[in-house]
Parts: structure tokens; C-alpha cells; sequence
């Protein structure tokens, strides 16, 4: 068989050792040894002996994202084999996560993990119950995170002389060591959001950085993860 499909470009690449990499810019292969965890249905194709179990609905089985209540169902995969993960054809990225480290990040945004790295749901500081009921999930320990985003990210340093304000729709996480809050800009409300009035922006203060997409969750999109 020949053609473009069938170049170098499209074929997978074999796994040089366990653990998570990206496959190309819309997809992460994690090549499986034992157990990691993923986004339910979030697993496009697999070869070996893996087994894929959903992860139990409770408080630790489901990544919060919003006061509603709505969350991102988890799955467990076990075994030995290869799995490819993707959603929507969103860009994927992978986040080292070291000792000592911890990476806030919004659920929606979570494709797979490591079954090493812990992770907790924390209401975002200061947020209250605006800005779409800021739920974010905390991960911390020794592992790799894999995360989609539609479009392509920007990591904006973040230092005590310069804060950062992000569009709580927008903001896919964030380091350790920041400081959040609630800001208003009712001056420049009708400026904000293509002129929607929208006057509330997440504040992030202190030494670190902050992930920010290009693009905002519609309420459709919102539903749907």
C-alpha cells in the first residue's frame, strides 16, 4: 500500500519505554504497564492485553469542574499493551508533575494520567460561586499529565509585580504558589468578551505561571464534556 497516508508522518512510532507520550499534536499513546487512568471514552484504539474499567462515580472517580455538580468520568486502564487517547481532535500536551509540585487544572481539559500522581477537588480561592463555580482538580506526587486544549495554549509567567487576569472560561490551570481571586472591571466591562459586558476575571497572583486557551467554553461545548 502507498500514498501520503501510509508516510512516516502518519504511522505510529514505537514505544521506546512505559509511560506517556504524544503521538502527534491530537493524540498521546501511553504505552501501559500495570495501570494509569483516562477521560471515559476518551480511548481511540489499543493493542495488547489491556482491560478498561470505569472508575467508580464518586467524589475520587470524577474530576469536578463545576458547582452544578457536572464532572469528568474517569476510567482505569490495566495491563500490558498500547493505548491511543484523544477528544475532538483538541491539541494534547503533556505536564511533568515533580515532588513537590502541584498543577491546578480544570477537568475539562484532563485526557490521561498517571495512576503515580494523586489528585484532589478544590474549590478555586476566592472564587465563590462565580465564574462558572471554579472547581478545579489539584495534582500533585510524581508522574505525567496529559491535557487537551482547543487551539494552541499560552503560558503566561506570572510574578508578584505583574499579575495576571484570565477569563474564567478560558483558563485551562495553573502552578503552585498562586494566589487567586475574583476581579472586577466594570470600566471595562463592555470591552471584555467581544462587548458581552462580561466583568469578571480570575486574578492570579505570586511566582508561577498560568495556562490559558485560545478560545471559550459556549454553553453547548460546556454540556458536552
Amino acid at each position: 500500500m502507498k500514498g501520503d497516508l501510509f508516510s512516516s508522518e502518519h504511522m505510529v512510532r514505537p514505544a521506546v519505554e512505559p509511560g506517556m507520550s504524544v503521538e502527534n499534536s491530537k493524540c498521546i499513546k501511553y504505552a501501559v504497564n500495570g495501570e494509569m487512568l483516562a477521560r471515559q471514552g476518551a480511548m481511540i484504539a489499543y493493542r495488547g492485553g489491556l482491560q478498561f474499567e470505569r472508575k467508580g462515580q464518586g467524589v475520587g472517580g470524577m474530576l469536578k469542574r463545576a458547582v452544578t455538580g457536572e464532572g469528568l468520568p474517569l476510567m482505569t486502564v490495566r495491563g500490558q499493551g498500547e493505548a491511543w487517547f484523544a477528544h475532538e481532535a483538541q491539541n494534547c500536551f503533556v505536564v511533568e508533575i515533580e515532588p513537590g509540585d502541584q498543577f491546578t487544572v480544570n477537568g475539562r481539559n484532563v485526557l490521561c494520567f498517571d495512576a503515580s500522581l494523586a489528585y484532589e477537588i478544590k474549590t478555586v480561592k476566592g472564587s465563590g460561586i462565580a465564574g462558572g463555580g471554579l472547581f478545579n482538580s489539584v495534582f500533585s506526587g510524581h508522574g505525567r499529565l496529559g491535557l487537551v486544549c482547543e487551539g494552541t495554549p499560552l503560558v503566561i509567567p506570572v510574578s508578584p509585580q505583574y499579575p495576571v487576569y484570565v477569563d474564567t472560561d478560558a483558563v485551562v490551570g495553573w502552578t503552585a504558589r498562586l494566589e487567586t481571586s475574583l476581579h472586577r472591571s466594570q470600566s471595562i466591562g463592555s470591552m471584555l468578551r467581544g462587548g458581552s459586558g462580561e466583568a469578571v476575571q480570575l486574578m492570579l497572583q505570586g511566582e508561577g505561571y498560568v495556562v490559558v486557551r485560545p478560545s471559550e467554553a459556549t454553553p453547548q461545548k460546556a454540556q458536552q464534556h
